[in-house]
C-alpha cells in the first residue's frame, strides 16, 4: 500500500477516544480530483482519514488519531458522535447521482490493505465495519450495494452470512409498510440489536422501510432496485437473525 501525503486536509479535530469502527463511504462526485479538493478545502468542512483512487493509489488525508469529518449527523448502537467513534475511508466513485459503477479491482485491494494495517493499530470488531448508510439509512446510500462486502470479509474485515433458509412458507410473506403485529415487533427489534437507530413498536413505517434498505444494500444487495426493496422477506429476517448470532459468538 502507498499512501500521499501530499494532500493533508486541515479537516479535523480532537476525538473523545479511540477509534473502534470504520465507515466507508463512496465519494459521490464525478472525479476523485473534485472529491480530492473537497476535503482539503477547510471551507468544505468535510474529510476523512484516506480516499482511495479508481486506480487503488491510498491518498492519507488526516491522521488515525484525530477526529476526520465524515460520519455528518449519524447513529450506530446509540452512539452519535461517529467521528469520533471512526476511521472513515471514502473510495472513489460517481455514486448514484453521476454514474455510479462497479468499483475496481485495485480499490478493493488497497480498501483491504488499508484494513489489514487500520486493524493492527485498533480494536475494530468485524461488526463494526460498516456503510455510511447503515449509519445514516435516511439520508445516504454509500458505498451502495455494488460494493463488495463479501470480499472484504473473505479477506478477514466485516460480517457476511450465507444462511440456510426455511422451507417455504414457514416464515410467510414479505413484511411491508403498513404492515403490524409480532413479526414487525421483531424485526425492528433485531435492526435496533444489530446497530440501527431503531425501537421496536408501531407500525412497519417509512423509517422502517429506509432501515431495511440499508441492510439490503449492505448485506443483500441484490433486492435492490427488486420488488423487495424496502420489505423484509424471509431470506433477509433469516439474514439478520444470522448476523446477530454471528455477533453473539464474537463477543463470548
Amino acid at each position: 500500500m502507498t499512501a500521499d501525503l501530499t494532500n493533508p486536509s486541515p479537516n479535523f479535530n480532537t476525538r473523545s477516544g479511540p477509534p473502534d469502527m470504520v465507515v466507508l463511504h463512496y465519494t459521490g462526485m464525478r472525479t476523485g480530483e473534485e472529491a480530492l479538493a473537497r476535503m482539503c478545502d477547510p471551507t468544505s468542512q468535510v474529510s476523512a482519514h484516506y480516499m482511495i483512487g479508481e486506480d487503488g493509489r491510498v491518498f492519507r488525508l488526516v491522521d488515525e488519531e484525530r477526529r476526520a469529518w465524515h460520519a455528518g449527523k449519524s447513529s450506530w448502537k446509540g452512539q452519535t458522535d461517529l467521528n469520533s467513534a471512526s476511521i472513515g475511508i471514502e473510495i472513489v466513485n460517481p455514486g448514484h447521482e453521476f454514474g455510479y459503477r462497479d468499483f475496481s479491482d485495485a480499490q478493493i485491494d488497497a480498501v483491504i490493505g488499508v484494513l489489514d494495517g487500520v486493524r493492527t493499530r485498533w480494536e475494530i470488531p468485524d461488526h463494526r465495519i460498516l456503510g455510511h448508510s447503515d449509519i445514516a439509512p435516511s439520508r445516504k446510500q454509500d458505498p451502495g450495494e455494488r460494493f463488495p462486502w463479501a470480499r472484504l470479509a473473505e479477506h478477514g474485515h466485516g460480517l457476511w452470512v450465507q444462511p440456510d433458509l426455511p422451507p417455504d412458507g414457514v416464515m410467510g410473506p414479505p413484511l411491508g409498510p403498513g404492515d403490524e403485529g409480532l413479526g414487525v415487533f421483531s424485526l425492528q427489534g433485531g435492526l435496533g440489536k444489530l446497530g440501527y437507530g431503531i425501537l421496536p413498536g408501531g407500525p412497519y413505517d417509512e423509517e422502517t422501510a429506509l432501515i431495511v434498505t440499508a441492510f439490503q444494500r449492505h448485506w443483500l444487495p441484490d433486492q435492490i432496485g427488486s420488488e423487495l426493496q424496502g420489505k423484509a422477506d424471509a431470506r433477509l429476517r433469516v439474514t439478520l437473525m444470522a448476523l446477530l448470532r454471528q455477533i453473539a459468538l464474537l463477543e463470548v
